[in-house]
């Protein structure tokens, strides 16, 4: 059977923090919850037809706070699944969660229902940047949904957690890091804070850290983590052996997933397709019967090398030369051209197969990748000139 990843998307949150341009919204109509459910439900009973001979190997829900929904809802989802889907008995089911939606309570029942994997955004240990950041929880809170989701039973917990924060130095950043490492995770996200259009701390428009004292964090960050035990396997994500995330790996690897929810994205049978960001236009049209399909995209050659190469890149595996070959039929050599000149400049590394980012150009990625793709789009048009001769 071929393997399949399931996101769940659900948009609701308790309160909206100041950065977020996910699509949520604020937790006050039941009944648009209720509808929601519902259009999940249904979504999922009728799009399982289609992915008999598929067995799905990770599930994850993500937000938006799933927490919300609470759990006579999360264990319905996933029953539901269960019912439809072929799950596999070591799937990677994983949470999202924030701390003031942790309950014990709440986490145990999930945890007996089969969730096994939680992932709870922290963000920071210092509570004056929480508070920046439009979060509604303290550090201490944070603590305590790390002890909660340890005395349900999760063995495997992912810790999120943000830099390049209004004010912010090396040195306060890394002592949110080094908070983070005391509880232990197995896994940590870490991401620089971005300024997105439209969002409340984007119209305030803070003074955030220069590149330069970004890029130190960074180092520093990969550095203190590595020191600890956690490898480095993509731009923004460490783990302990053995505890990568496996579903968050198919989207860098081109393996296929299927969303479920207002704008959740699919790549299955070589086309990528999303659902509308609107909520209630979601629910409406799966409840009745209605389009809600946003985007939908054949995936040609040219996308899937170009894909291929951006998402490799972002990993610690980076790309694997003879693979590259056997998998495009397309010599490497225009590619490694461009690379060679990242490795001189300490951006990259190559040990006779495989080519990586180090994390001085996991840092500068975009600008390596933009390059790469330039490389791609040429190389394609020049195949197929030739092809058509």
């Amino acid at each position: 059977m071929q393997s399949l990843g399931i996101y769940i998307h659900v948009p609701f949150c308790k309160s909206k923090c100041g950065y977020c341009d996910f699509c949520s919204t604020l937790d006050r109509e039941s009944v648009q919850k209720d509808r929601y459910v519902n259009a999940i439900l249904k979504h999922i009973e009728e799009s399982s037809e289609l992915f008999t001979k598929y067995m799905v190997d990770t599930v994850y829900f993500g937000g938006g706070t799933p927490t919300i929904l609470g759990k006579k809802f999360l264990i319905l989802i996933l029953k539901k699944l269960q019912k439809h889907f072929n799950i596999a008995k070591t799937a990677e089911i994983t949470l999202e969660a924030n701390p003031e939606s942790s309950d014990l309570q709440l986490l145990k029942r999930l945890k007996k229902a089969g969730f096994n994997r939680i992932s709870i955004g922290v963000q920071s240990s210092d509570d004056e940047e929480l508070k920046m950041l439009g979060r509604i929880h303290t550090f201490e809170e944070a603590k305590k949904a790390v002890d909660n989701a340890r005395s349900a039973g999760f063995i495997n917990l992912s810790l999120d957690l943000m830099y390049g924060l209004p004010g912010q130095t090396s040195e306060t950043f890394l002592a949110s890091v080094n908070q983070i490492i005391k509880l232990t995770p197995e896994h940590i996200s870490c991401y620089a804070l971005k300024l997105e259009p439209k969002t409340p701390l984007y119209n305030v428009k803070p003074t955030l850290p220069s590149d330069d004292e970004q890029a130190d964090m960074y180092e520093a960050m990969v550095n203190t983590l590595a020191q600890s035990g956690y490898e480095q396997y993509e731009i923004s994500n460490f783990a302990r052996k053995g505890m990568r995330s496996k579903h968050n790996q198919k989207y860098w690897d081109l393996s296929e997933y299927l969303g479920f929810g207002p704008s959740s994205h699919s790549f299955c049978g070589g086309r990528r397709f999303s659902y509308t960001k609107d909520i209630k236009a979601y629910i409406d049209g799966i409840l009745n019967d209605g389009v809600v399909i946003d985007e939908f995209e054949e995936v040609g050659t040219a996308n899937r090398l170009g894909e291929y190469l951006m998402l490799r890149l972002r990993t610690a595996d980076g790309i694997d030369e003879n693979q590259f070959v056997r998998k495009f039929g397309i010599d490497f050599t225009p590619f490694a051209n461009r690379l060679s000149k990242h490795i001189e400049n300490g951006y990259a590394s190559y040990d006779g197969n495989s080519y990586r980012l180090t994390s001085k150009g996991f840092f500068v990625s975009n600008s390596i990748i933009l390059d790469l793709l330039t490389a791609a789009e040429e190389t394609v048009r020049v195949k197929n000139i030739f092809n058509s001769k």
